[in-house]
């Protein structure tokens, strides 16, 4: 990259430390046009008149230096806020649907092959042969692509006249690029690098409007760019029209606009490496270039994954442990090998496993034909313990029995409301631009949200299962083998929060074994929840239909909010603190090093936890540095052999934490791995900040 694309990126990343994301004068658009159109009895229609008038009114915003456009900055004036305000009751009339949206990445292929253009032909051709009842579906699915394109243009008429207005002359051509490539992206299939870029960028930047969900940010992936971008790429270069430095810089460019249209807090990005559909291993310059965007622009996003399979070249782990020796919390590193199998156990084809995305942080969903919903609920298995210690047991296997029943229940109960959910969306969700993108929606003339997509499962995920684990072997030793305490005794001290109880707080925290140590009577334990929850899971299994009810095992932030409102707990936990990240051990609590800690969170079988599971491991800047990249590499390689699904690695001094604390201003773009996914670390609350200084530091 030469030196002017260099400060170009420079400065776009610094503007997107504090990203400017606004869809609330579209919103207001579209909201008023249908409050006007309520007349209009087909719901199709009101939608589709509604969309289009937001986008025919949006304001296209282009940054000084931007390559790749589509900026969500539609701010509502002023003058309009009481009048956003009359609207509230056609806002929540029409929206009013909870359950999950947006984890996924569409067909993105399709886009580039065919473009909108010919995706209005598909359309034209089911219609043709489909029933009166879906006319009206494929109707409004139309007219919001010819919405997408009609506001692409008009980009490239607010491109024309910054260049005309522009006094330098390579911003000039630039901007003049920027309008020829809008004018034929999305609406045709690309041919160049560039259009690619751009096509795919504009597409998820008009999915992230999405009036059904006004209350919900989205999250659109960006799928598998060293897979669909490869053609262009290849093509460019051979023929003398890109370099690896100008591709760089859009790859660059792409990333930095993911920062600028998905909350903080959320998370979006995409995935490289693993396998092609025909079972060949995906290693190329551009799953390079996408891992090397993380160093260039040091940002949130993107969440970046490396699908690490067997026959992968050792470079490409090398890459990823040398990018994350600089401190940056991507890439996080998944076993491709072990996902494709748990993919394929879950009815997934063999030529569609290889082609799945971490549709946020870990959760794995099929690309192009996903209506899953992840993380639906999250359970605090922490608190279900709790809710149970209100009587002696007999001994340890009554303790289970009651805990486990108390479980079952609870995932009955949340299924039978994440169902409820889903039948509300189907009677009243709309999401026709979405499902233009996912198979089958076309195919059946059907909404995403009325059953139109291929793969249509809920994945719920387990939050706490560390604390559970030590909570119960805390329980073993400590009342029925030492028979130190009763259970109305343990009662006391947990509904005290161990008030005057130091020594039998520090009794169960420091004087028993925890997970997470190699410890092979702890790590059992562990392995005895996850394979009851996979079981029950299991029992909602529908052949007919292909539902499946597919566990997880990570928390994104809600370790730090279920622990916010969980009592203290047999682990020693004192009330508050959050639970454990993820599926590794609890914070502080690794004793024996990364080995141990290594060989504990694999202890159990991550085959059927598709849903996700993360296992965070910090190291120091002092220990984890260029030169020990290949021990690094070596434990995650360990890792993935012995079944582990997904590691992510922070490397950072407590030092620099402490100090970031103190001194936010001077570390404004310091980030770090969370519970799944990644966040400014000056962003958080001080009790997560807490949480992620007490994780164990490596030192060896």
């Amino acid at each position: 990259m030469n030196e002017y694309d260099s400060l170009r990126i420079e400065k776009l990343r610094k503007r997107a430390v504090r990203p400017q994301i606004d869809f609330q004068g579209m919103y207001f658009d579209f909201f008023r046009r249908y409050s006007e159109n309520l007349f209009l009895t087909d719901a199709n229609e009101r939608y589709a008149d509604a969309f289009a008038f937001a986008l025919e009114n949006a304001e296209p915003s282009i940054d000084e230096g931007e390559l790749i456009v589509g900026k969500p900055y539609h701010p509502l004036p002023e003058c309009k806020r009481a009048q956003m305000e009359s609207l509230r009751p056609v806002i929540d009339g029409f929206v009013g649907m909870n359950g999950q949206d947006s984890h996924m990445t569409v067909d993105l292929d399709l886009l580039l092959s065919k473009g909108i253009k010919g995706v209005i032909e598909m359309i034209d051709g089911y219609e043709a042969k489909a029933d009166e009842s879906k006319r009206s579906f494929y109707e409004c699915c139309r007219k919001c692509l010819q919405a997408v394109c009609s506001f692409s243009g008009r980009y490239a008429v607010k491109a024309e006249k910054l260049a005309a207005e522009c006094g330098d002359a390579i911003r000039k051509r630039e901007l003049e690029k920027i309008a020829e490539i809008c004018r034929k992206v999305p609406e045709n299939g690309a041919e160049t690098f560039y259009e690619a870029v751009q096509s795919v960028c504009f597409l998820n930047y008009c999915l992230s409007f999405d009036p059904a969900r006004y209350y919900s940010a989205q999250q659109f992936q960006l799928g598998r760019p060293d897979r669909y971008l490869l053609r262009y790429y290849e093509k460019d270069t051979e023929e003398g029209r890109l370099d690896d430095g100008s591709a760089q810089v859009l790859l660059d460019c792409m990333a930095i606009q993911i920062n600028n249209r998905v909350q903080r807090g959320l998370s979006s990005g995409y995935m490289v490496g693993g396998r092609d559909k025909n079972g060949k291993v995906v290693a190329n310059d551009l799953t390079m270039m996408c891992m090397q965007v993380i160093d260039d622009i040091r940002l949130v996003y993107p969440s970046v994954g490396l699908c690490y399979t067997k026959g992968m070249p050792e470079e490409y782990l090398k890459k990823a442990c040398d990018i994350l020796s600089h401190g940056r919390s991507h890439p996080a590193v998944f076993n491709d090998d072990l996902i494709t199998e748990g993919l394929k156990y879950y009815g997934v084809p063999e030529e569609e496993a290889h082609d799945y995305i971490h549709s946020t942080c870990v959760e794995i969903t099929p690309i192009a034909s996903s209506n899953i919903w992840v993380a639906s609920p999250y359970t605090n298995m922490p608190q279900l313990l709790l809710d149970i210690l209100d009587r002696e047991y007999e001994n340890m296997d009554s303790l289970y029995d009651a805990y486990f029943k108390h479980l079952d229940e609870v995932i009955r109960i949340h299924l039978d409301e994440q169902l409820a959910m889903r039948e509300n969306r189907k009677n009243h969700g709309l999401h026709p631009l979405l499902s233009c993108f996912v198979n089958d929606c076309l195919e059946r003339g059907a909404d995403i949200d009325n059953g139109g997509a291929r793969y249509r499962w809920i994945m719920p995920s387990f939050v706490g299962i560390a604390n559970l684990t030590d909570c119960f072997y805390a329980i073993k030793k400590v009342i029925f083998e030492k028979k130190e305490m009763t259970f109305a005794e343990l009662k006391k001290y947990l509904d005290s929060n161990f008030e005057g109880a130091d020594d039998i707080r520090a009794r169960l925290l420091e004087g028993v074994e925890k997970y997470g140590n190699n410890i092979r009577e702890v790590d059992e334990i562990f392995s005895m929840i996850t394979e009851h929850i996979t079981a029950e899971c299991e029992k909602y299994r529908d052949e007919k239909t292909g539902f499946h009810l597919v566990p997880s095992a990570f928390c994104w932030i809600m370790h730090e909010q279920f622990g916010r409102e969980t009592g203290a707990t047999p682990d020693g936990r004192a009330a508050g603190f959050p639970l454990g990240d993820g599926s590794g051990a609890c914070q502080g609590r690794e004793k024996n090093g990364p080995t141990s800690s290594v060989l504990s969170s694999t202890s159990w079988k991550h085959g059927k936890f598709i849903g996700g599971v993360a296992v965070n491991m910090k190291f120091t800047k002092k220990v984890f540095t260029k030169d020990s990249c290949a021990k690094v590499a070596t434990l995650i390689k360990t890792y993935i052999e012995r079944g582990g699904f997904e590691m992510q690695i922070n490397v950072v001094d407590r030092e620099t934490l402490e100090d970031a604390r103190i001194h936010p201003e001077m570390h404004r773009d310091l980030v770090v791995r969370i519970g799944g996914y990644s966040d400014y670390f000056v962003c958080l609350s001080p009790r997560m900040q807490a949480e992620v200084i007490l994780r164990t530091a490596h030192e060896e």
